[in-house]
């Protein structure tokens, strides 16, 4: 219950309205708000406090991550990268508020889709899940097993606005998913945009494929990379879905957590 309750608080949004720098004040491409607030979700701005000097250790906290030049200021590109359709788990900080990276300790992990997109056939959604958590379960010694009824490990499901987790959708665009790290209650969970338009590449919308992958890497333990090429970048790509597969930084990351599977088990 800790673990949900510390997860949900993080990714509170908030209306309270910060002063920006002067040098942000003119920036019309990009409202005061929805800047702050960008950075209140995903970089754990302060609400509390209001001075200008806040904002732009955020801002610079922001630049770093996404190997940005630093220099605290609105500018185009950062004001391109807030407007992205991303990932709602934050970009840093969320991981350290557990004594442990947490995991999961079992070897066989259940997951149960408990709600769907009326934008794909159900079998299609079955399908896609599974293959996204094959790409990880092929990295490390860990494997997925499917339920159909009663609680699951990790539990996957569409909503629309505030769905019981304190952390409401946007409508389209903006977030598009967010997941809870291993643990009891919430964790592990993942949800999807109901008002999202979900494909499997085969026309426009957003790929369900590349954002269940992301997602539940996060329901595997995994935080955002700061590497662009890898699925846990933190705003959204569709890759290219032919070849589509966790880059190094992903590989890495959750062999980190769970070690490697044997050559073996993997083939």
């Amino acid at each position: 219950m800790l673990l949900s309750l510390l997860w949900a608080v993080g990714l509170l949004p908030s209306c309270l309205a910060l002063p920006l720098p002067p040098e942000a004040e003119s920036t019309r491409e990009l409202p005061r708000e929805q800047a702050q607030d960008y950075l209140m979700r995903f970089y754990l701005l302060d609400s509390k406090r209001k001075d200008a000097n806040s904002f732009r250790d955020k801002l610079q906290e922001m630049e770093k991550f996404f190997h940005l030049p630093v220099t605290g200021k609105l500018n185009s590109r950062i004001i391109e990268i807030m407007q992205k359709p991303r990932c709602g788990v934050p970009d840093v900080a969320q991981y350290s508020l557990f004594a442990n990276k947490p995991k999961w300790t079992s070897k066989v992990v259940t997951y149960r889709i408990v709600s769907y997109t009326s934008d794909l056939p159900r079998a299609k959604v079955d399908e896609i899940v599974a293959k996204a958590l094959s790409l990880w379960s092929k990295e490390i010694p860990l494997s997925f097993r499917r339920i159909r009824f009663g609680t699951a490990d990790i539990e996957i499901g569409f909503a629309r606005g505030a769905h019981g987790d304190l952390n409401p959708f946007d409508g389209p665009g903006n977030v598009l998913a967010h997941a809870f790290p291993p643990g009891p209650g919430l964790g592990g969970d993942a949800h999807f945009d109901q008002d999202e338009l979900w494909t499997d590449g085969s026309s426009l919308g957003i790929n369900f494929l590349y954002t269940a992958t992301h997602e539940l890497g996060h329901s595997l333990g995994l935080g955002h990379s700061a590497n662009p090429n890898a699925v846990m970048y933190p705003t959204y790509g569709s890759g290219d879905l032919e070849r589509f597969q966790l880059a190094w930084d992903d590989v890495e990351g959750i062999q980190e957590l769970y070690g490697k599977r044997s050559n073996e088990r993997k083939r």
